[in-house]
């Protein structure tokens, strides 16, 4: 029993330092209204601007993911040279002042699709700078043996937040309308603000700046063209982020066209989801190195739930069968973060992470409309399909490249079933 307890303790090592303690708290509240936006911003879309339809709502999210693609790369560099601490403030400040615009524009009754467009595109481009700068800041926060854990609790944070963030936003759409959707996410940006004003300067871990030269980004091209196992995890996390990672518009499509749900169903349904994303995350906190067979076995992983998913016959059972995806999403997406950052030099660790989030997020302006169609085309269940496809090929491909270039070995064992992937030059860090 010592031993669990041990165990279960290591989980949240990262917590006994005081300024990561701050981010964390500070997240969760942010997080839990960001999730409540994304609920208002789905429903607003979906039932009070059209009658169901999938397209604009996988416009609403290409476009908010759109301005990733022109900026991460250009964020990475301002990520490896400028203080994150004082971007973060400025990046969290900017992201509340879009909500509460877009709350009051929905609750004045003046809200048309257009407006969500602008909003959805405004604020894309606040967090395509945001984001670089939020994953390479943890470095900061704990030493550099913590930091899997710490990317491990900050996906736990953000998807904690997901268990109760649709389900409270469902509430406020039915009771309130959804304009306070928008208004109580602005709200919460001021406790990641607070949390960063009051953190310990001098126990943070600065991380050595770049220097200021031409070329930066082609850099960190050429740096990633030398390391083929950054090369597989950006080709599995492109094909999934395309295709599979597409849960906020498949799973409101499946809750107000295929079940006939109403918004406090539909927001349990992605409560539900969320459920399985925290233990994934929980458990990648848990593991003091990932490596890239972790990923493609992930991949997988994620490719058969999804596909499993897509067929379960009631409301319930697609729920539970998203804790399944939920988990492996988590998983593939915690190990790659953690994976990336552990072995980038420090100076190049901006930089890097922003071409991981470029093709993470970037991948998904061109798959949410795609996904979209099929959805309002085909049905919802083929769209899942589709992206349970995606994984399950760009996984058997990684396997295979995997196996030729680097003489390993994978099978299936274990119940339930999972990948076992055998490698031959287990100390090589560079390893998968």
């Amino acid at each position: 029993m010592r031993k669990v307890w041990r165990s279960f303790l290591a989980t949240f090592t990262s917590l006994k330092f005081f300024n990561y303690r701050l981010w964390f708290c500070g997240a969760l509240i942010s997080n839990m209204g960001a999730w409540v936006q994304r609920i208002g911003q789905d429903w607003l879309v979906l039932k009070e601007l059209t009658d169901n339809s999938g397209l604009a709502a996988g416009v609403v999210t290409a476009l908010q993911f759109a301005p990733v693609l022109a900026l991460s790369a250009w964020a990475g560099v301002v990520a490896d040279r400028l203080p994150r601490r004082k971007l973060l403030i400025a990046t969290q400040a900017g992201q509340g002042v879009l909500a509460f615009g877009l709350g009051a524009i929905v609750l004045t009754g003046h809200a048309q699709l257009w407006h969500v467009y602008v909003f959805a595109f405004l604020l894309g481009c606040v967090t395509a700078i945001d984001g670089p700068v939020r994953q390479t800041f943890v470095a900061e926060m704990v030493p550099l043996d913590n930091l899997p854990n710490a990317v491990g609790l900050n996906s736990a944070s953000f998807n904690s937040s997901r268990l109760v963030g649709p389900a409270l936003a469902g509430f406020l759409i039915q009771a309130f309308g959804t304009g306070w959707a928008f208004l109580i996410n602005g709200v919460t940006f001021a406790a990641t603000i607070v949390a960063l004003s009051i953190m310990r300067r001098a126990e943070l871990h600065i991380v050595e700046s770049a220097r200021r030269a031409k070329g930066s980004i082609r850099e960190a091209f050429a740096y990633i063209r030398n390391r083929s196992d950054l090369k597989i995890i950006l080709v599995i996390i492109c094909a999934v982020s395309c295709l599979g990672f597409n849960s906020q518009l498949t799973i409101a499509m499946m809750a107000t066209q295929v079940f006939d749900r109403q918004a406090g169903q539909f927001g349990l349904l992605s409560s539900m989801f969320g459920g399985g994303a925290l233990i994934g995350a929980l458990m990648a906190a848990h593991r003091p190195r990932p490596r890239v067979r972790l990923i493609v076995g992930a991949a997988m992983g994620f490719g058969i739930a999804s596909a499993v998913s897509a067929v379960m016959p009631t409301y319930l059972t697609f729920g539970l069968a998203g804790i399944f995806v939920g988990i492996f999403t988590l998983t593939l997406l915690t190990a790659a973060n953690s994976t990336i950052q552990i072995s980038t030099e420090p100076a190049m660790r901006g930089r890097v992470i922003a071409l991981y989030m470029l093709i993470n997020q970037g991948a998904t302006p061109i798959g949410s409309p795609i996904i979209g169609w099929i959805a309002e085309s085909v049905g919802t269940r083929w769209a899942i399909g589709v992206g349970a496809a995606a994984a399950i090929l760009v996984a058997c491909g990684a396997l295979m490249w995997i196996h030729r270039n680097w003489h390993m070995s994978a099978h299936i064992e274990g119940f339930p079933p999972h990948l076992v992937i055998e490698d031959p030059h287990e100390s090589n860090p560079y390893r998968p």
